[in-house]
């Protein structure tokens, strides 16, 4: 059975960190381009983060404008697994993050990553004092 589990979310003050994990049971992560992505209370849900596959073009990695220096996306290989670095957290970061699968090669188009076609279900971040 394919599946993703998001952790690491909890509530943390501005400025701090925090590292989310996205395991992969099922099938081998490393094949394909794993994406981060969140939606806040009332907002659409938007991309922050996407990896493509070592296979494809070397694990190459994009951003979100607004996390840029801020986030790393990165793999573990032995442990089947994607991590997301936050630090220095904001307030505008709290949203529920999932982890999501599709495809080799990480496409961004207006803010979301096309194709991804295997969901977690989220785990939640909130930044306040």
């Amino acid at each position: 059975q394919l599946q993703l589990v998001e952790s690491g979310g909890g509530l943390v003050q501005p400025g701090g960190s925090l590292r989310l994990s996205c395991a992969a049971s099922g099938f081998t992560l490393d094949y394909y381009a794993v994406a981060w992505f969140r939606q806040a209370p009332g907002k659409e849900r938007e991309g922050v983060s996407c990896i493509s596959s070592d296979s494809s073009s070397d694990g190459s990695t994009h951003y979100k404008d607004s996390v840029k220096g801020r986030f790393t996306i990165s793999r573990d290989v032995t442990k089947n697994t994607v991590y997301l670095q936050m630090h220095s957290l904001k307030p505008e970061d709290t949203a529920v993050y999932y982890c999501a699968v599709g495809g080799i090669v990480c496409v961004e188009r207006g803010g979301h990553y096309n194709g991804m076609e295997y969901w977690g279900k989220g785990t939640l971040v909130t930044v306040s004092s």
